[in-house]
């Protein structure tokens, strides 16, 4: 196929459509996308998000970095074992900036997927690079893509180190690790900010936003979590729920009142 001019791929287009699954489920789909430093809180903030959202029957479903790392984009060392290393070298992904950008494209296909399904993908990645969120921003629709900054100065996830990464990172045992050797790009008006060393939330509003109390308490690592529902309505706010008559209505997830953010 390489080397063709085109090729012949088409759309084929569903039985059942978006609107009639966000019916059946009773709320839209979209990505709820964390992003920021290794060890500042992402996977523990998506998981509690995640947690109180399938207590209230939404349908919800983390896709989380290291996770995936497992399987969709495994390094080249693991698929290696199972398929060869011409294969791993081909399809395997490491860190460099271009696996990063691979990875990320791969990852926001798959959200974009969960959110046609009518369902709210919560991803958990670095995604260091703003261009590459800006590109999955812009391959779905309007109002799908909720980027949420968890706001966490390096000095702090350095202290933090859950997995020992920062430290082998100044030992040199790691190169391009983000925050280190590898720059971190922080959006520039993301639709929450959650301040993570100071547990507060902010409205993304590109203007500074008020700031909201996480009121939660904080894990052995000292992350500030969203443990109370006031505290989780600082994401689920953002989020774009099905009325009852089953028309799609912008506003606030769990509010009779409309919430309605700025780009």
């Amino acid at each position: 196929m390489s080397g063709q001019s085109h090729i012949e791929v088409h759309w084929h287009e569903h039985a059942v459509s978006r609107a009639e699954r966000e019916k059946l489920n009773g709320h839209r789909g979209c990505v709820v996308w964390l992003t920021g430093l290794s060890g500042c809180g992402k996977s523990t903030v998506a998981n509690l998000v995640d947690h109180k959202l399938h207590a209230r029957r939404v349908h919800s479903f983390v896709l989380d970095g290291d996770n995936v790392r497992h399987g969709l984009n495994a390094p080249p060392a693991m698929l290696a074992r199972e398929h060869g290393e011409q294969f791993a070298r081909r399809f395997g992904l490491g860190f460099s900036a271009e696996d990063r950008e691979e990875n990320i494209r791969r990852i926001g296909a798959v959200a974009k997927l969960f959110c046609d399904a009518g369902l709210i993908a919560i991803t958990a990645f670095i995604s260091p690079y703003r261009r590459d969120r800006d590109r999955v921003r812009a391959s779905l629709a309007e109002g799908d893509f909720i980027e949420v900054f968890v706001d966490a100065p390096l000095e702090v996830c350095e202290a933090r180190d859950p997995k020992g990464l920062y430290q082998k990172a100044r030992a040199g045992e790691l190169k391009g690790f983000t925050g280190i050797d590898d720059p971190y790009e922080p959006p520039e008006k993301p639709e929450l900010v959650l301040d993570a060393a100071g547990q507060q939330a902010a409205r993304g509003t590109g203007r500074g936003g008020d700031r909201l109390p996480v009121r939660g308490g904080q894990d052995s690592r000292g992350i500030g979590l969203l443990e109370s529902d006031g505290d989780c309505q600082a994401i689920c706010a953002l989020l774009t729920p099905l009325s009852h008559d089953g028309r799609g209505e912008r506003g606030g997830c769990y509010n009779s009142q409309p919430s309605r953010y700025s780009r």
